[in-house]
Formats: structure tokens, sequence, C-alpha cells
């Protein structure tokens, strides 16, 4: 299948976005800003490195990669509203599977009623995806890690693990022939991420609120903050919220996990104490749950840096997740 046939398969017949003035089948797309701030993000992800054919379907794949970087947007408090995709396609691959991949990103595009603008397909040596997506805040809203202060709260929602455990058992082919509800659930959070943009939009009534992504394991996202707020985070290892699925693990595999695996797609974030029952309030509305999980304090000398209690003694959090080309998924929770 040649380019302008793939653009035939996979055109939308019409805009879900008032913005767009034209989409794909020009050399460029147009849309039309308002008075908003515009956020963009862009990811690769590349085949054997951040995704396999073993794990997902070809719509998993489109599905879960966009759902990554409509999650960058709920991290910033954005509404997603166009993306954009360049893939790289190796010789002899189905003209079947790649509509799939684009199909998969569609059914998640429609949730969220966000359109598919443009993009480039090249050949290649190996599969690779890069999406450009592009969303709007209402002015001065946008979402920073730079936005923690001492005395707030560290919080945390749905679960946090279950897509590292999901991976585990999709590995493991023999565990999960099962019709065992646990193990399903664990494995859809990894094929089938939900992105919480309509938590983070709940909060826009919130003056300032810090927010991060789960995308390389919290242990990475609570340093970043951290650092960008120049700040010391504390939390307790009680607190963290795991699922009844990731209980099916050892304790040292359910450690691991919930702080290094990444790829929850969950929002991890600081609020002020007062603010915090508004948080829980929009939560519950919306059936996210929300667990406080620490506190933020100021310390010259420990700031940038995350302490763990657990079982009555407080260690350092190593800033270990996934991090680019490679997996670190270390249980690296350290005495200081």
């Amino acid at each position: 299948m040649d380019e302008y046939a793939l653009i035939k398969k996979i055109i939308q017949p019409t805009y879900r976005r008032d913005e767009l003035i034209k989409g794909i089948g020009d050399d460029s797309a147009v849309f039309r800003s308002s008075e908003a701030d515009t956020v963009v993000a862009v990811d690769t992800f590349v085949e054997n490195v951040h995704f396999t054919k073993e794990t997902l379907a070809p719509w998993q794949i489109g599905y879960r990669l966009l759902g990554a970087n409509i999650s960058d947007m709920a991290a910033m408090g954005a509404e997603p509203l166009f993306y954009l995709v360049s893939i790289v396609l190796p010789n002899g691959i189905d003209d079947h599977f790649v509509v799939e991949v684009f199909s998969g990103m569609d059914q998640l595009a429609a949730k969220f009623g966000i359109d598919l603008i443009g993009g480039d397909t090249v050949s290649g040596t190996e599969l690779a995806l890069s999406l450009t997506i592009i969303g709007s805040v209402p002015r001065g809203k946008a979402r920073y890690r730079s936005h923690a202060r001492a005395g707030d709260v560290v919080f945390v929602t749905g679960t946090l693990g279950d897509s590292r455990a999901g991976l585990q058992l999709l590995l493991q082919k023999e565990q999960i022939e099962s019709d065992d509800t646990l193990r399903q659930r664990l494995i859809k959070k990894h094929q089938q991420p939900e992105p919480r943009v309509h938590f983070a939009k709940a909060l826009r009534k919130i003056d300032r609120v810090a927010l991060n992504d789960v995308s390389d394991g919290i242990a990475n996202e609570l340093h970043e903050i951290a650092e960008q707020s120049d700040v010391t985070i504390e939390i307790n290892d009680a607190h963290i919220p795991i699922s009844d699925g990731l209980r099916l693990f050892s304790k040292s595999e359910q450690t691991n996990f919930k702080y290094f695996g990444g790829e929850d797609f969950e929002l991890v974030g600081t609020v002020s104490e007062t603010n915090f029952p508004v948080v829980k309030k929009e939560g519950e509305k919306l059936g996210v749950k929300v667990t406080e999980i620490g506190s933020i304090s100021y310390n010259k000398e420990r700031n940038g840096n995350v302490y763990v209690y657990k079982e009555d003694s407080i260690k350092r959090l190593q800033k270990h997740g996934y991090v680019h080309k490679s997996r670190e998924n270390n249980d690296e929770i350290k005495d200081d």
C-alpha cells in the first residue's frame, strides 16, 4: 500500500473539533486557535523497545501509543485536540496490520473527540511511530512539575504497578489461560490505558496543582517534581495504592512494579492541604480513586530527593524506572 492509499484508508469522514479548518489532504493542517494556551508533546515508539507484537494486537499498539500521548496532555491539565503520526514501515509489513494500528488510535481518539490531522510514512528497517499531539488549556492554567510547595499533600490516581504486572502475565503466557478476572484487569491496564484527562480538567478550579503522569514509574515522576520544585518529598509505602491483582505477585515484585514499573499512565500530583478535599471530591464525581500518599517539605540539604517511610524507618527512594533506551526496574530503596 502506498502513502496515498493509506491516507484513503485512515482519513476521517468528518472533523470532530470545531477549531479544525483543514485536516489531512494538503501540505499542512490548519486550525484556528482561541484565547487558550497551546500545549504540544511528541513521543517516538520503536518496536521491541517500546512495544512488541507479542503482547499487543495491532489495534492495541495504536490505542496504547496514542494513550501515552494523551496522558501527557492530562499531566499538563490540557485538553487534547489533534494528533499527527509519522510511521516508519519495514519491507513486507502487512497492509492490514498498518490499518489496524491506525484504527486503534482512532478508537481512543473518538473517546476524547480528537482529530488526526496529518503525518508521514517512510520505509525503514524497523517499525517505528512518532506521535505529535496538540492540546489547549485555559490561559495560565497549565500544570507544571515546578508548582509543588512545602506543606502540599502528595496524591496519586488509581492504582500503581498494574501495567507492568499485566506485561509480566502476557510474557508468561502459560499463566493467562484462565479467565481470572484479576489477571485480565492487569492485562487490560497494560494494553488499553485510560488517560486521566477528565480528572485533570476537573481540577482547573484550583489555582495551583503540580502534576506528572506515571509513564516511567512513580519513583521517577516524584523525583522530577522534587527536582523541578526544589522540595523534599516524603511518602508512606503503606499508602501506595495497589490493586488486588498486583497482590498475586511476590512482595518484591509488588515493590518493584509499583515504584519502578511505569506505563500506568495515572497521575501523581501535589496540592495544598486546603484544596486536597476538592481533588478528592472531583475524583469521586468521575469515579477516579484518589489517594494521599505523602507530603512536601523544604529542606535545603534534602531538596530534590524522595523519601519513603516503610516499616518504621525512612529511606531514600532512588530515581529509577523506564529511562530512554533502557529499562532499569531495580528495587532501589536505600538508607540515606
